[in-house]
């Protein structure tokens, strides 16, 4: 898929308050080190996350999504009219039904004719909501479109501690089915794309790449279909060492497909952003890929996986601590479970990227102005 007339315009992203350290979790998790006589910092040495971060508990997905969003168009400083698709792409939501989506419509206070829907697929969510909206941008359905998401990661990790106390029979083996789920992190991203014509960065989305080999699918998986609210209680069990082999290799297969799509050659790349998992997933992929570790920006360190939203994430970051510089080509490269793959080029110009939010500019600050207006009228 290649792309003549879509922008990459602005993001977005909210940060959880709560640090959670690796150390932390180890601490409390004493029981189980205790009885499998497990030595501390193993969690850290095995996925070179130092820490994430939690939303408070009870925290609704779709009041970071809005945060994270209104963060994005403020940055744009883009008409909220012009905004004709929303579209909520984490993994977390408020609920099952209605869609999250609607929600942070009504936060934002788009327009009645914006489309807008919930969309789901693992870590790539939005990555997949990217290409969605550039579709229809590059079809002339709309002019610009928002793409946001926030995962909680907090319920995941607390039951997978407490699930690990419980079981006395489990043995060393066992455990690292539940390693993966230790490294969850919470965040929030909106992405902003427009097209071309109402842009003021021109930074372009050259072109996107997807590859699926969902024999594999089994690999990584959690309970039944729940959202957060309702008392969710989730746990996964992930087969790491397979998936990250697996994924591994349809990432090193879809990368030359890649680099013909969007005409360039390897070398050509001067920054690579990917998706978040942990330290030896990231320097086995760069290795497969034939890529400089040192062009790749990565925030797994401090911010865990956080699922859909840590690949926009790490490119945020990546934009605000001038990683990225005008005119640079940015991969965003994608492998999540399934397994599917999507990677998309860009070529980026200015940054417009903004995680501080003035209060009188937040999504509850506009519900009260717009109330004290229709009171007033």
């Amino acid at each position: 898929m290649r792309y003549q007339n879509v922008c990459i315009e602005s993001l977005g992203y909210t940060l959880p308050d709560e640090i959670v350290s690796s150390e932390e979790i180890e601490r409390r998790l004493e029981p189980l080190y205790r009885h499998l006589r497990l030595p501390s910092g193993r969690l850290e040495l095995m996925t070179g996350i130092r820490e994430r971060r939690f939303w408070p508990a009870g925290a609704m997905p779709s009041d970071k999504s809005a945060e994270s969003a209104e963060k994005a168009i403020c940055a744009a400083g883009i008409d909220r009219t012009t905004i004709g698709a929303l579209i909520h792409a984490s993994v977390c939501r408020d609920h099952l039904e209605p869609a999250t989506a609607c929600r942070v419509h009504h936060l934002l206070g788009l327009s009645h004719r914006c489309m807008i829907y919930d969309l789901s697929n693992a870590c790539l969510g939005l990555l997949n909501g990217m290409i969605q909206v550039a579709n229809m941008i590059e079809l002339g359905h709309i002019r610009a479109g928002l793409v946001v998401g926030t995962e909680v990661g907090r319920h995941l990790v607390e039951n997978t501690i407490e699930s690990l106390n419980a079981d006395q029979s489990l043995t060393r083996r066992q455990i690292k089915l539940a390693i993966a789920s230790l490294t969850i992190g919470s965040g929030s991203c909106a992405v902003l794309l427009v097209d071309r014509r109402a842009s003021v960065t021109d930074n372009r989305m050259v072109a996107a790449t997807v590859r699926t080999d969902t024999r594999h699918h089994k690999l990584c998986h959690s309970g039944a279909d729940e959202a957060v609210g309702g008392g969710m209680r989730p746990l996964m069990q992930t087969d790491s060492e397979r998936l990250m082999h697996e994924g591994l290799r349809t990432g090193a297969e879809t990368f030359p497909d890649f680099l013909a799509d969007c005409g360039w050659s390897r070398d050509d790349l001067d920054c690579t952003v990917c998706h978040q998992v942990g330290a030896t997933h990231r320097k086995l992929m760069l290795e497969a890929f034939g890529l400089d570790e040192r062009k790749d920006f990565a925030t797994l360190q401090w911010l865990g996986n956080t699922g859909s939203v840590a690949l926009p994430i790490t490119m945020a970051v990546a934009m605000e601590r001038n990683c990225i510089r005008p005119g640079d080509r940015v991969g965003m490269l994608g492998i999540g479970s399934g397994i599917n793959c999507l990677m998309i080029a860009a070529q980026l110009q200015r940054s417009l990227v903004l995680s501080q939010l003035s209060p009188a500019k937040s999504p509850a600050a506009r519900r009260g102005q717009d109330m004290r207006v229709k009171l007033e009228a």
